[in-house]
């Protein structure tokens, strides 16, 4: 299945454009790291059978759009460079993701994502881009592609790599969400970069709805 309007880029950035039709003025948006924000992270989540979206993240997500936020995901793929899995089939689940968004009246205006890591055992994706989180590359790209008003929006991560790249693109507010209690995995990964500050911890998509939504006029 092909989503309307959807295309496929692979330079610079790899994305999927999902919007048709772009404005012809500057819209505020919210990115959203996928594994851990969107969905449970179960670790390298490629198949539709292992994806399970976190609570209420498609109602969160429904409110975000209705105050007037674009949505776009962007995220790191390492396990498509590790050959884990291939970009034909991040694409299908992602294909798959992007209808259950559109469902429940939430479109997603991209799909922005980094096949690379400098370790990868495929050789075409064994690099050192400026595309993976930190690094601002799927950011900048989205809102060059999308005509997106970066000083104006959101993003949200769990990792500080995403904070990181948030505050390099010059993303107006950058929220982490916290892992729940137990989970350290995440705790050390943002204690290992001590200049990296969120603008504001949230519990969960519904939660940093609820905050950025105040920002907006409602459009729904």
């Amino acid at each position: 299945m092909t989503m309307p309007g959807a295309a496929l880029y692979t330079s610079p950035v790899h994305r999927m454009v999902l919007r048709g039709e772009i404005p012809g003025y500057a819209r505020p948006a919210v990115f959203l790291d996928r594994d851990g924000v969107v969905n449970v992270d179960k670790g390298h989540v490629h198949q539709v059978q292992d994806f399970e979206f976190m609570p209420d993240a498609l109602t969160a997500c429904r409110q975000l759009a209705c105050a007037g936020f674009a949505l776009v995901v962007v995220t790191n793929q390492a396990g498509i460079a590790r050959g884990w899995y291939g970009i034909e089939d991040f694409l299908r689940l992602s294909e798959w993701m992007a209808a259950r968004f559109l469902e429940a009246g939430a479109p997603l205006d991209g799909i922005y994502f980094c096949p690379h890591h400098p370790w990868g055992s495929v050789p075409a994706l064994a690099e050192q881009c400026a595309c993976r989180k930190p690094e601002p590359g799927l950011i900048l790209t989205a809102a060059e592609d999308l005509r997106l008003d970066l000083s104006r929006s959101a993003l949200v991560g769990d990792k500080w790599s995403d904070i990181a790249a948030g505050k390099r693109a010059g993303v107006g507010s950058c929220l982490l969400l916290r892992a729940p209690a137990g989970s350290a995995g995440p705790e050390r990964d943002i204690a290992a970069a001590d200049a990296v500050v969120a603008d504001r911890e949230v519990t969960g998509l519904a939660d940093a709805a609820e905050y950025l939504s105040g920002m907006r006029v409602g459009v729904c």
